[in-house]
């Protein structure tokens, strides 16, 4: 009988590894280590025969070099701006992510983030919350969305989702994505923007779904806020780095943003003098009232995260039974 296959996962957001285990289980023993930093992997995946991770710890080319055995890397999520995907390839080592289980989970808090932004739901709690007057002048203004353009900035799985949501409100949604082939606009009905600053003139929404790369790090700065009409708002359930937060927190403090709901920063959790946080938990500070943070809660939902683990574990069995991995990024 030959040996059985060591399948490695990096850490465990969950109290146990049932989901993993009950696919691999007859091929292969799971092996959960609880790693928050890269230094932690090593000894432990040098003869692993695959290796799947959770938490976007980096994976550089440091670690990836003692990976002798390694078949396989599963990105259990959708980014994998943290991984050495180059080196990988050179070594011979597919990595591969989990593009689906959080689609219908993002697109919707999107949605949710641009409504508590645009329906007042937010500026109107925190307002009455401490005391000021019971009224909807507390909101003053807000504008009826059916006709008001939705700017989607990525048209890729869950852009797409949250452009199908936004039209459902009666939007006008347009998008701009110079990799997605023509036609997507016509087939889910909506406009192509042909280029950002179009986009971001006509926005009243922007909503990020970009992946993190060099050239689209920092995509959201001060200049191309400026490019945005005076009152729009800004949503990122994307990666952090696509937007300069210190940016976004000036053009709210200004004005020139209504309001900006950011579920994603470049460091999680950032430090408590973090001027983004002393700015929204300030109650005499614009970002009190007009910035909605989340703490990367997008993705998330029950259902969510078994499909993540079970479709992550599910790659690691077909490569480990000698079949192409799907989803491969590199």
């Amino acid at each position: 009988m030959a040996p059985m296959a060591k399948v490695v996962v990096s850490d465990t957001i969950v109290e146990s590894l049932d989901h993993e285990r009950q696919v691999l289980g007859e091929i292969a023993d799971v092996v959960a280590i609880d790693s928050v930093t890269e230094d932690a992997l090593w000894g432990h995946v040098d003869d692993a025969d695959a290796f799947m991770f959770y938490h976007p710890l980096p994976l550089t080319e440091r670690t990836i070099a003692r990976m002798k055995s390694c078949k396989v890397i599963v990105r259990c999520g959708v980014g994998y701006d943290n991984v050495d995907i180059a080196f990988a390839r050179r070594q011979g080592i597919p990595v591969v992510n989990v593009p689906d289980y959080g689609t219908e989970e993002v697109a919707d808090s999107a949605i949710a983030l641009t409504l508590a932004l645009t329906r007042g739901v937010h500026v109107t709690t925190s307002r009455i919350r401490r005391g000021e007057p019971w009224a909807f002048t507390e909101g003053r203004p807000l504008y009826r969305l059916r006709g008001r353009t939705f700017g989607v900035i990525g048209l890729g799985r869950i852009g797409t989702a949250t452009a199908l949501r936004a039209k459902a409100l009666g939007m006008d949604v347009v998008f701009y994505d110079p990799y997605v082939a023509d036609g997507r606009d016509k087939a889910i009905g909506v406009r192509r923007a042909e280029a950002l600053d179009e986009l971001l003139g006509r926005s009243f929404v922007v909503s990020l779904h970009c992946p993190l790369t060099p050239e689209t790090r920092h995509l959201i700065n001060r200049d191309t806020l400026a490019q945005m009409r005076r009152g729009s708002h800004v949503v990122n359930t994307a990666r952090g780095g696509v937007a300069d937060v210190l940016a976004v927190l000036d053009a709210v403090t200004s004005g020139h943003l209504a309001g900006a709901a950011l579920d994603v920063l470049e460091t999680e959790p950032p430090p408590d003098d973090h001027p983004l946080l002393v700015a929204w938990r300030d109650p005499k500070h614009p970002a009190y009232d007009r910035v909605i943070l989340t703490p990367h809660i997008a993705f998330y939902s029950e259902e969510g995260m078994t499909d993540m683990r079970v479709k992550g574990s599910e790659n690691c069995r077909r490569v480990l039974l000698g079949e192409p991995p799907r989803n491969v990024v590199n």
